[in-house]
C-alpha cells in the first residue's frame, strides 16, 4: 500500500508544489518592484479568480472519485462518458465567466475595500487573466481525470511544463517588457493555453482504448446530469465556503492598511504550499480510495484510509520544523522591504502550527472525494467558515487586531477535521 500511495502521491507534491511555486515566483517578481500597490494587485486580483476557479474545483475533485469507481470497476464506456461530458461543461461555463466578466468585476469591487492604486491594478490584472477561463477550467477535467485512471505522471508534466512556461513568460513580460502585474496576467492565459494543446495531445496520442463516440444527447442525459449536479453542488458550495474564508482574510487584511495586507498575503504563500504539499496525499487517497470502492476491495479500502494519514501527519510534521528553522531566509524570499519582513515576523508562529493541524482536514477531504461522498464536506465548511470562524475573529479583532484573523484561521482548519472525522462512521466507514 505503501508504495501505491507514493506512486501517486510524489507525483501529484511535485506537481501540487509547482503551483504555489508559480504564485509564490508571481508575489516575489511584483514584491521587488518599487510600488506595494503591484503585490496587492495580485493579491487581490488572485483572490477573486480563487473564487471562480475553486468555486469551479469540483470539475476536478468531482471528476476524480465516481472516474477511479468506474476504473475499478473497469467500466470503459463509464470512464469516457465522464471525461467528455466534465470537460463539454468545463468549456461552456468558461464562456460563461468571460462573457460575464464586467458583472464579475461589477460584484467583487462592490465588497471589497483598497486603496485605489490596488483597485486599478488589480482590475486590470483581472480583464486580461479571465481570458484564460477555458482552458484553466479544461485543465481542471484533464488532472481529475487522469488522477481518476490512477496517472498521477502525466498531471505532473502537464503542471510543470504549464508553470515553467507561465514562470518565464512572467519575467519575460514584467522586467523586459515592463508590464508589471498585467505581464504576470498575461503570462498565465498564454500558458493556460498551451498546457490544455498538450494535454488533449497526450490523451489523442496515448489513450485511444477510450476514444469512444458519445453522442451530446447522452453527455447531457438529465438523469446522469442531475447526478453530476448533486455531487458537484455539495462541492461548489464546500469550496466557495473556503474560498470565502480565505478571501476574507484577504479583504480583511487590505482593510487593516497595505503593509498588513502584503504581509499577510506573503505568510499565505506558506499555507498554500502546505495545503498543495499535503493535498498530494489526499490527491492520492481520493484515487485509491475511489478505486478499491469501484471494485468492492474491503481491505485494501480501509488500509489506503489508514496510511494516508500516517504520509500526510509526517510531511506536516516537516513542513512545520522547516519553517521554523528557516521562516527569516523564506520571509526574505518573498519580499526585500524591511517593514513588511518585520510584520511577517510577527506573525509567523501561526503559519509554524499550521502544518500538521491542517493536514487532517485535507486528507478527509481526498476521502470523501474518492467515495463520492460529497454532503459532509459541504456541511463541515458552512458550519466552519459561518459559525466558527466569523464569531471568532469578529469576538477578537477588537483586541487582537490582525491576530484576530490567524487565529480565526486556525482553529476554522481545526474544525473541518473534528467535523469530519465525527462523520467518518456513518459516511466512509460504513460504504463497504
Amino acid at each position: 500500500m505503501n508504495k501505491r500511495i507514493l506512486k501517486l502521491a510524489v507525483p501529484n507534491i511535485l506537481s501540487n508544489l509547482s503551483v504555489p511555486l508559480l504564485s509564490s515566483v508571481d508575489t516575489a517578481v511584483v514584491g521587488h518592484l518599487e510600488g506595494i500597490y503591484y503585490l496587492g494587485a495580485i493579491a487581490i486580483g488572485s483572490m477573486i479568480f480563487n473564487f471562480i476557479y475553486w468555486g469551479f474545483g469540483f470539475l476536478r475533485m468531482g471528476t476524480t472519485g465516481i472516474t477511479a469507481q468506474a476504473y475499478g470497476s473497469k467500466n470503459k464506456f463509464r470512464i469516457a462518458e465522464i471525461f467528455f461530458r466534465s470537460l463539454l461543461i468545463a468549456v461552456i461555463i468558461g464562456i460563461i465567466l468571460i462573457v460575464l466578466r464586467p458583472v464579475i468585476l461589477l460584484v467583487s469591487f462592490s465588497l471589497i475595500d483598497v486603496s485605489s492604486d490596488v483597485s486599478r491594478y488589480a482590475v486590470s490584472y483581472f480583464n486580461i487573466r479571465i481570458l484564460a477561463a477555458p482552458a484553466t477550467l479544461g485543465l481542471y477535467v484533464f488532472h481529475g481525470w487522469y488522477l481518476g485512471i490512477q496517472n498521477a505522471r502525466i498531471p505532473l508534466i502537464l503542471t510543470v511544463f504549464v508553470n515553467i512556461l507561465n514562470i518565464g513568460l512572467n519575467l519575460l513580460f514584467v522586467y523586459h517588457y515592463d508590464m508589471k502585474s498585467d505581464g504576470v496576467a498575461l503570462g498565465t492565459v498564454i500558458s493556460q493555453y498551451f498546457g490544455l494543446i498538450m494535454a488533449s495531445s497526450i490523451f489523442y496520442k496515448g489513450f485511444r482504448e477510450y476514444h469512444i463516440f458519445i453522442k451530446i444527447k447522452t453527455l447531457l442525459n438529465s438523469i446522469e446530469l442531475r447526478k453530476f449536479v448533486q455531487i458537484n453542488s455539495d462541492i461548489f458550495i464546500r469550496t466557495l465556503m473556503l474560498i470565502f474564508a480565505f478571501s476574507f482574510f484577504i479583504v480583511k487584511s487590505g482593510e487593516m492598511g497595505d503593509h498588513i495586507l502584503a504581509a499577510n498575503t506573503i505568510l499565505l504563500q506558506f499555507w498554500t504550499i502546505l495545503s498543495y504539499g499535503i493535498d498530494g496525499f489526499a490527491f492520492s487517497a481520493e484515487s485509491l480510495v475511489g478505486m478499491f470502492l469501484g471494485s468492492r476491495d474491503k481491505k485494501n479500502y480501509f488500509k489506503a484510509i489508514r496510511f494516508s494519514f500516517y504520509w500526510a501527519s509526517g510531511l506536516g510534521f516537516i513542513l512545520m520544523i522547516i519553517y521554523f528553522v528557516f521562516s527569516e531566509m523564506l520571509i526574505a524570499v518573498f519580499t526585500s522591504n524591511e517593514f513588511i519582513q518585520g510584520i511577517c515576523s510577527i506573525y509567523i508562529g501561526y503559519t509554524i502550527g499550521a502544518p500538521v493541524l491542517n493536514s487532517v482536514c485535507y486528507i478527509w477531504d481526498g476521502i470523501y472525494l474518492g467515495a463520492a461522498v460529497t454532503r459532509p464536506l459541504k456541511t463541515s465548511m458552512v458550519v466552519s467558515a459561518l459559525f466558527i470562524f466569523l464569531p471568532i475573529f469578529y469576538f477578537l479583532e477588537p483586541y487582537l487586531g490582525n491576530h484576530a484573523l490567524w487565529w480565526a484561521l486556525l482553529i476554522f482548519m481545526a474544525a473541518r477535521g473534528i467535523i469530519l472525522t465525527f462523520y467518518s462512521k456513518r459516511h466512509v466507514f460504513s460504504l463497504i
